[in-house]
């Protein structure tokens, strides 16, 4: 298997790709992973401007070379190329499985939306020595290279499932990017954000027309979590079961995925 790595967001060290390279050499010697040059380039918040990271993208996705695409790392950008890159997506692209998750929720939820290969919610390949230890990896890479499921999400049950982060998904709602994901189990995580704006977030997933019809939700991490100035009353836990009852949707329980150490593999629609 040949992996092809770009940076739809932002930039990654060439140290995380040596890291990442070494890794492939010890576990899995007999295939590939490549990394473009656009994934060092830095310009602003970027990985390079918009033109160059939709050009990188669709190099190694309608490369037929490559069997599956693995994002370099999220941030913040992948929703700007969205318009540039997905009409030009061609037979190739098709065949291929995409790897990773935060930002890249919009590649993943753009592509599933229109049935360009597979996707899966997954570490990205610039996490080596610093949440993964080898392990989130070693998921990834076994689910990808030997459909080993040691690394999906033990909750998956046969229903068709997505996973995004929670800002993300409420930046996708109301655009055409978001799949339908009508009988799908919803994981959801998020990062960085204070209590009042998860609770407004959910909000608007609650009420999101595009999201009647799911079979339900599931709970990731919800990590680093920033300070209100005031309690705010309720936990995480409690907001969800709230704005489930309110969506009239069940809530499922705990998702092991997120920012975190261990984030599971969670394929879109039936693992």
């Amino acid at each position: 298997m040949r992996i092809g790595v770009v940076a739809p967001a932002r930039t990654v060290t060439e140290e995380s790709a040596v890291r990442m390279k070494a890794f492939m050499a010890l576990t899995y010697p007999r295939h590939e992973i490549v990394f473009h040059p656009q994934c060092f380039v830095t310009e602003g918040h970027f990985a390079g401007p918009d033109e160059y990271r939709a050009a990188a993208f669709l190099e190694f996705a309608n490369d037929p070379a490559f069997d599956a695409i693995w994002f370099a790392r999220g941030g913040y950008g992948s929703n700007r190329i969205l318009d540039m890159a997905m009409p030009q997506l061609g037979p190739a692209a098709r065949n291929k499985t995409y790897i990773g998750y935060s930002d890249m929720g919009f590649m993943l939820g753009a592509l599933y939306a229109r049935r360009i290969g597979r996707q899966a919610h997954g570490s990205m390949a610039s996490a080596m020595g610093r949440d993964d230890k080898g392990v989130d990896a070693g998921w990834v890479l076994g689910w990808l290279i030997d459909g080993d499921r040691r690394g999906l999400e033990p909750t998956l049950d046969g229903r068709p499932a997505a996973a995004f982060n929670l800002a993300i998904l409420t930046a996708m709602i109301g655009t055409p990017w978001l799949p339908d994901l009508t009988d799908h189990v919803l994981h959801i995580e998020e990062v960085g954000e204070p209590v009042y704006r998860i609770d407004r977030m959910l909000f608007q997933m609650a009420h999101a027309t595009q999201l009647q019809g799911i079979a339900g939700v599931r709970l990731g991490a919800v990590t680093d979590i920033v300070d209100n100035d005031v309690p705010f009353g309720e936990s995480i836990e409690q907001m969800i079961v709230r704005w489930c009852r309110e969506m009239g949707v069940p809530y499922l329980g705990r998702s092991g995925i997120g920012h975190i150490a261990l984030n599971r593999v969670v394929p879109f629609g039936v693992a």
